[in-house]
């Protein structure tokens, strides 16, 4: 009987922009497939790629992610990709209306948080659509991880 291939679930997370969550609110997210090039989907299965200063933007009834890196596959010679490319996200009409309308509103904005191989192997990129923090929201939500930390640190050393 031949069994299934088991995929790490940590394996299957490529980039994550942590500072996402700290910057902004999130609101609502939206998982989007991606354009990509064959070396583009052999550099991420290698893990590396950075999200980090990439956004999303919404240009002529499209979604684009804009500045994600993903390096070069060196096995690919003269056939490599562009690292830093602009990249075609897609989506339904429906959720392309809905993040479109959402960039239109004031303050809000279209932030990548995680790129990843659904189960089926895809690239997928979950986007969501956030509020930028102030800087005294950042320091309440500093607080906040600094009291969970101190509490259960608390709860370990006294049971």
């Amino acid at each position: 009987m031949a069994q299934k291939k088991k995929i790490d679930p940590a394996r299957k997370l490529v980039a994550e922009n942590r500072k996402a969550r700290f910057n902004y609110e999130i609101q609502d997210t939206v998982e989007a497939g991606i354009v990509l090039q064959g070396t583009e989907v052999k550099a991420l299965r290698n893990g590396e790629a950075n999200i980090a200063e990439s956004y999303v933007s919404e240009e002529g009834g499209e979604i684009w992610l804009i500045n994600s890196y993903i390096p070069e596959y060196l096995e690919a010679n003269r056939f490599n990709h562009e690292p830093r490319r602009r990249r075609k996200l897609l989506l339904h009409k429906r959720e392309m209306a809905k993040l479109a309308q959402a960039a239109d509103r004031e303050g809000m904005t279209l932030v990548p948080l995680k790129l990843y191989f659904n189960d089926r192997g895809r690239a997928k990129l979950e986007v969501a659509i956030g509020k930028g923090k102030k800087l005294h929201d950042k320091r309440e939500t500093e607080k906040k991880r600094d009291w969970n930390r101190q509490k259960a640190r608390l709860i370990r050393e006294h049971g």
